[in-house]
């Protein structure tokens, strides 16, 4: 029997103790009774099976992964750099510049065990749901909706990291322990089943009893961003980069999978026009307000119960110095890539904007990055090589300097009004869908469509939105390069720019040989002088079997019918 069942029985145990000291009843039945039936057949020990599910998404809060401590999947990439370089806090650093920490034996990228362990678990509440419940049809459905959202999502992770991975089959024999690898192809399938079943069964509004909880629109809002990896990689990998048998994606499913994309990408576009959902208007309060409309799904907390420590991670050095722990900050790539506020492209080659490179830059900016001179809570950042709170430090001085290398911190997701982080903790929602990745989504996927009026609604709905002029762009290949400097800029420390990459197979490109930068700032004159410095301290390395990452090879061992990915 499983640990949640185990767990259960011992409370039904508790619960009689305490009876017995309370009462003169003595014959209580004994705990040999709390069987599965029994467990089933009260719809409150169902109700907090299922919640409990939820726990996972908190896995990847604020765009993390489980390797080190809270080490951020876009700190891999061009967008962000961690600060330290020891293992723990700079875990992520280690593995960026050196692809053979991937391998079968190693922890790097491993999500197989807490992942499978999610999925037996869920796959025991749908047994023990379809079996013995007594919940009428309709609840019936909604609780195995929610399962399969949640199960869908743990596959999806699974999937995006290997490929092809174990379908484990939901009700009689999910207790063997040999099964096989499925293909990827079939893999994608299974978790858009997941997520297309939830869409359909799920309401699309939770009560707030239920806040938090799976809904149509979260449902759609994951089919689409499903069927997209899928489509992707069907479009994009074309057997270039491993030859197992099992991993990638047929290319001729390409049109028929990015059509699927759009579509559920549309149905969540329905519910918006209907007012369910809405980019915000402000695009620094949504990641603060608990009420935001943009929010599809998301992860909510309350002090001082469930709290998170991401101020404590991420907020400039001078908030509570020596305190704080300054794990990632943004690169000189990252802050280049903002356009000027009138949708120009902004370039260190541009006299005027070299002088003066932080004033008219587009709104996002502002909310996003903290730069040299901005107000932040009671003073001006200011980042500038030297001595003092916030400064610059070269990142070759210490293995642990806790303040920018780069010239600048992270604005964005940070609560400017929580004054003392270390005692407090944090409450700000952490994001996991939010309707701007939806109109990106149904940009991109009608793009490869070659709906380019309507891949121009979406983009052209949300660059609106965010105070920038209609895009530029004009065929297909433009509008490819307008949508990923989009998702570049608006999803920039969310945890997408890794995967992107990856389903894009630029990965190899963008990532590979390559030492990212930040600006050193200087007094210069009556202004300043930005000084173009690495702030990596060897190339880094993204070589293309990381496309598949290796199955661990302690699963193999168990295994009996599973195969490791060729290539490992």
């Amino acid at each position: 029997m499983s640990i949640i069942f185990s767990t259960i029985k011992r409370s039904f145990l508790l619960a009689g103790i305490v009876v017995l000291a309370h009462g003169c009843k003595i014959d209580i039945p004994p705990t040999t009774k709390y069987t599965e039936e029994a467990i089933y057949k009260n719809p409150a020990n169902m109700e907090l099976y299922i919640s409990g599910m939820y726990s996972e998404f908190n896995t990847f809060q604020f765009g993390q992964f489980p390797i080190g401590y809270s080490n951020a999947t876009d700190a891999l990439t061009d967008v962000m750099k961690y600060t330290s370089t020891t293992s723990g806090n700079g875990t992520v650093n280690i593995l960026a510049m050196d692809a053979s920490r991937v391998d079968a034996a190693g922890p790097q990228l491993n999500y197989w065990n807490t992942g499978y362990g999610r999925i037996r678990r869920l796959n025991e509440f749908l047994y023990g749901l379809a079996k013995y419940a007594k919940v009428s049809e309709a609840e019936k459905e909604q609780y195995e909706a929610e399962a399969r959202f949640i199960r869908g999502y743990v596959y999806f992770w699974l999937v995006k990291l290997h490929g092809s991975v174990v379908l484990m089959p939901a009700l009689e024999g999910y207790s063997d322990k040999n099964n096989a690898r499925s293909s990827e192809d079939e893999c994608w399938k299974y978790i858009a089943a997941d997520f297309a079943y939830a869409a359909e069964k799920l309401p699309v509004t939770q009560p707030a009893a239920r806040s938090g909880r799976a809904t149509k629109g979260a449902a759609y809002g994951m089919l689409a961003r499903t069927w997209l990896y899928a489509a992707s990689i069907a479009e994009y990998d074309k057997k270039l980069y491993n030859d197992d048998p099992l991993t990638g994606v047929p290319a001729a499913n390409a049109p028929a999978y990015y059509k699927n994309a759009a579509d559920a990408a549309t149905e969540v576009i329905k519910l918006a026009d209907q007012g369910v959902y809405a980019l915000e208007p402000n695009f620094a309060s949504l990641f603060l307000r608990k009420d935001t409309k943009e929010a599809i799904f998301k992860l909510d907390y309350i002090a001082p119960q469930f709290t998170h420590q991401f101020d404590l991670g991420f907020a400039p050095a001078g908030d509570i110095p020596g305190q704080g722990l300054l794990y990632g900050v943004p690169t000189a790539e990252l802050v280049n890539e903002f356009e000027m506020k009138d949708g120009s492209k902004f370039s260190w080659s541009n006299a005027t904007q070299a002088a003066n490179p932080y004033v008219d830059r587009e709104p996002r900016f502002y909310t996003t990055i903290l730069y040299n001179g901005a107000p932040w809570k009671s003073r001006n950042i200011n980042s500038q090589a030297g001595s003092g709170v916030d400064n610059f430090m070269d990142f070759s001085l210490t293995p642990d300097p806790k303040r920018t290398i780069t010239g600048y911190y992270i604005k964005k997701m940070l609560d400017s009004s929580n004054l003392n982080f270390v005692m407090n903790k944090s409450t700000q929602s952490s994001i996991e869908m939010r309707y701007a990745e939806v109109l990106l989504i149904a940009a991109e996927a009608r793009t490869k469509l070659n709906d380019l009026g309507g891949a121009a609604d979406a983009l052209n709905a949300l660059r609106n939105k965010r105070l920038l002029p209609n895009t530029t762009a004009g065929d297909a290949a433009q509008f490819m390069t307008a949508i990923e400097h989009e998702r570049k800029v608006e999803l920039a420390f969310e945890g997408h720019r890794y995967w992107d990459l990856r389903r894009w197979r630029k990965a190899h490109i963008v990532l590979n040989g390559m030492k990212f930068t930040g600006h050193k700032i200087t007094p210069q004159g009556a202004g300043w002088k930005y000084e173009v410095v690495p702030v990596d301290n060897t190339n880094r390395q993204f070589t293309t079997k990381l496309y598949y990452i290796p199955i661990p090879v302690d699963e193999i061992q168990r295994n009996g019918a599973m195969s490791q990915i060729k290539g490992w």
